[in-house]
């Protein structure tokens, strides 16, 4: 018998064991849904970063009002609310609450905490008032219906009635209520709470009931906006009751666009909203899970490879301004603010630990690693809790976090469970082997086996990790990561002081196949290496990693603008200044592979480093840490490297065109992106007859059939104001269309033929003082003429006259 070996990663299907025992409910924890994974409780945090983020998490947590959570549930069941809704979300009132719920569950499951759990049984009563209240008072349309939806009348009503168009007429109500739906799971996931199954289950079957009705083509119709992980919730309630109906929803719920792309290997994610995706892809691989169709397993794998592979960057996130950018439009990761979305990552590691459950690779477990301590530690103050919405990766810009009961942004709903989560995927399971997946300092109780471990660990400030088997004896195979990150032949394993011989090689499992006793000691040592990561599809711009950890730099914390943020609609956006590009630092550099052996530590400060003769423009003293411990300052984490031939001339143009984004940007007071998801729900967007889409990287929409769009932009109460609106200089056909402001025609414009040029023009028109006076706000309206197209529209701008 081999004490070790490599395990060769196969296809290993493990099977969904689907029985009466699968669906009691007193089967304990997450093992209801998710065979390989231990109960929270079962896995307790040492003192360590992540014990650290999630006790304060709770903290944060508790001083969030729950009746303001609860209200638009009652307002929308007709009951009294007995708390006032949040205001800065207003039109995607409700969802927080569902994370809520989740956080709450989650958070019980992995400590005990009674408040946590007082919180969470007093929602689980007050939704079930609500339940039967729209059972009650809305017998036409909300029998069951459990959801927040501001005028869930209005819509779900005309959508029974069979009309999807409606959908578009609100904020993504389908996103909206899926929240709820996994707050419910969750509340029955984590805590075995019996009432909350039968709410989950009564509410889908009337998202089943609501849909009924709806061809295919009318449901992926419906299905083009956004409606979150809703295919993967069916999935779940197939699998806690059994009933067919459920896995058929969930089939019904798979947008196609994106199935059948993922499917056949197609990459079809260009300038499409990102997290609209991640949590579409789950539902596939879910349904994958329990369905064995082949077809949503290759869609589910298949994303993944392509957003981790092509898409992601060095922290483990992806998206810029939310929208996945194509490989020419990446160099926006620099030019922009609005880095990748914490609720990105949130959905990412809901499918990689998915993936896992089928198929456990050592790939998935070393993007999870990267993802949870670059990009979701990092996205919660370590001292007043707040998250954080966009993680920027221009060069010497911020990042902003939410204060409890204000900002009420998606992320702060993701937020809200992600550090209560980090038990999770420590340690998994299968049968008699027990999977090593992070080096987190914590204790396993492994109940089936009698078996505990506690594994102690300083990582990343240490090169090692130490398992003790703390009580029982058991044989089992204890599966321990290789990380990508470690060179080939230099992890080290001994057990009881005796060296353990193995053939493996980075990103795989070595397998240690014994009779496991009580005082068995596993030290695990892993080198870690610096190693250079490039900015996808921008070579010039890289980051630098020791092992999976992400180095970057503090750069100052000038003009720190909303950096805590108040209940402003865009307080989630870091504001401050764009410190421009060309005055960054840049390493000048004939052989970038070289500056590896540049970074060296700092004597007496574990896990911090330097340059060392490296050759930089705009030069600082550069002091290297983990991302995740910066916070309340700019930062450098991709730094530009040029060669000595490209530097000069290069620079001198990038100067050139810093300063004209400079001069812009101090001319703008507001402006938005039509076409967008984002930027249009947060200008109040109003639209009638119109087309959107994308040309050369940059979103368009347009109005036809005397259609028109409008969106609501600041004006500061200044006057001396112009309308800058962007268009494509080839335009052809009739385009005709008038300019309103609050409803006064501004202009009447004509761009058919009116350049004939393949690029873009921005054109100013000036606003007179009687349109602004008094104002904060204007509306500015593109309105189409008889026969005649408005627009495209590319980008909408209020800006100070010169």
């Amino acid at each position: 018998m081999k004490s070790a070996l490599l395990l060769k990663p196969k296809m290993v299907k493990l099977s969904v064991f689907i029985c009466g025992l699968l669906f009691c409910s007193s089967i304990k924890a997450q093992d209801k849904l998710y065979p390989n994974t231990f109960p929270l409780s079962d896995v307790t945090l040492l003192n360590g970063p992540f014990k650290h983020a999630r006790d304060l998490n709770i903290q944060t947590l508790l001083k969030y009002d729950v009746d303001r959570l609860v209200a638009p549930y009652r307002k929308e069941a007709g009951l009294t609310p007995k708390g006032e809704s949040y205001e800065n979300w207003i039109g995607l009132d409700g969802h927080v609450g569902g994370h809520y719920l989740s956080a709450m569950a989650i958070n019980y499951a992995a400590t005990g905490n009674a408040e946590c759990k007082k919180r969470l049984d007093y929602m689980i009563a007050e939704l079930k008032a609500c339940q039967d209240a729209n059972t009650k008072n809305h017998p036409e349309w909300g029998d069951g219906y459990v959801g927040g939806v501001p005028d869930s009348k209005g819509v779900w009503s005309k959508i029974k009635a069979g009309d999807v168009s409606i959908i578009w007429k609100y904020w993504v109500p389908w996103y909206n209520v899926h929240k709820m739906y996994a707050g419910l799971r969750d509340a029955w996931l984590y805590t075995g709470n019996k009432e909350a199954k039968k709410i989950f289950i009564k509410f889908c079957d009337w998202a089943i009931n609501v849909t009924s009705g709806l061809s295919d083509i009318k449901m992926e119709e419906m299905l083009g906006n956004e409606h979150g992980g809703m295919n993967e919730v069916f999935a779940d309630a197939y699998q806690m009751t059994g009933n067919q109906k459920y896995l058929v929803a969930a089939k019904r719920f798979s947008h196609k666009m994106l199935l059948n792309a993922m499917a056949a290997n197609t990459d079809n994610l260009d300038n499409k909203h990102a997290n609209t995706q991640v949590p579409k892809v789950v539902g596939f691989e879910r349904i994958a899970e329990l369905s064995h169709d082949n077809n949503y397993g290759k869609a589910g794998s298949f994303f993944w490879e392509t957003v981790t592979a092509n898409r992601s960057l060095a922290f483990g996130g992806n998206s810029r301004r939310e929208i996945f950018p194509s490989a020419a439009a990446c160099s926006d990761y620099v030019n922009d603010v609005e880095g990748p979305e914490s609720c990105n990552s949130y959905n990412m590691l809901k499918l990689t630990e998915d993936l896992f459950r089928v198929n456990p690779l050592a790939k998935y477990a070393d993007y999870y690693e990267r993802t949870l301590f670059n990009h979701i530690l990092s996205s919660q103050h370590p001292e007043h809790g707040g998250y954080v919405y966009f993680t920027s990766a221009r060069p010497r810009h911020y990042r902003v976090y939410s204060t409890p009961n204000e900002g009420m942004w998606c992320c702060v709903g993701s937020g809200m469970e992600n550090h209560g989560k980090y038990g999770q995927f420590i340690y998994t399971h299968s049968k008699d082997s027990l999977f090593l997946n992070l080096f987190i300092a914590s204790e396993l109780n492994w109940k089936e086996k009698n078996i505990k471990v506690r594994q102690e660990t300083g990582f990343p400030n240490e090169e090692q990790t130490k398992l003790t088997i703390t009580s029982g004896n058991a044989r089992f195979k204890l599966m321990i990561r290789y990380p990508y990150w470690v060179k080939d032949g230099q992890l080290k394993i001994t057990i009881n002081g005796k060296m353990v011989d193995f053939v493996a090689h980075p990103s795989s499992y070595v397998i240690i196949n014994r009779m496991w006793e009580k005082g068995d000691v596993v030290v695990i040592k892993f080198p870690m290496n610096t190693h250079i990561e490039h900015l996808p599809n921008v070579p010039n711009y890289i980051a630098f990693m020791h092992g999976p950890i992400l180095l970057s730099a503090k750069t100052g914390t000038e003009d720190l603008k909303g950096l805590v943020a108040d209940n402003s609609r865009w307080g989630h956006i870091a504001s401050g200044k764009k410190l421009p590009l060309n005055e960054a630092p840049i390493i000048v550099d004939d052989n970038i592979d070289s500056l590896v052996n540049k970074v060296i530590p700092v004597a007496g400060k574990p896990f911090d480093f330097t340059f060392s003769q490296v050759k930089m423009v705009n030069p600082i003293k550069v002091e290297l840490e983990p991302f995740y411990k910066i916070h309340d300052a700019r930062y450098e984490m991709y730094w530009m490297t040029l060669s000595n031939s490209q530097y000069r001339s290069y620079i001198d143009s990038l100067s050139v065109l810093e300063q004209q984004k400079a001069d812009l940007q101090k001319r703008t007071i507001d402006f938005v992106a039509p076409g967008e998801q984002q930027p249009e729900v947060d200008h109040a967007a109003e639209k009638q007859n119109t087309n959107s889409g994308n040309n050369l990287d940059e979103f368009w929409r347009d109005a036809r059939n005397e259609g028109y769009f409008s969106y609501k932009l600041a004006t500061n109460k200044e006057t001396s104001l112009s309308l800058m609106v962007r268009y494509w200089g080839a335009e052809t056909g009739n385009r005709k269309f008038d300019i309103y402001i609050d409803n006064e025609k501004l202009v009447t414009e004509n761009i058919s033929g009116k350049w004939n040029r393949k690029e873009f023009r921005n054109v100013e028109y000036p606003i007179p003082e009687s349109m602004l006076k008094g104002k904060d706000y204007v509306r500015v309206k593109f309105q189409s003429l008889p026969d005649n197209i408005a627009g495209a529209v590319y980008y909408v701008r209020i800006i100070r006259n010169k």
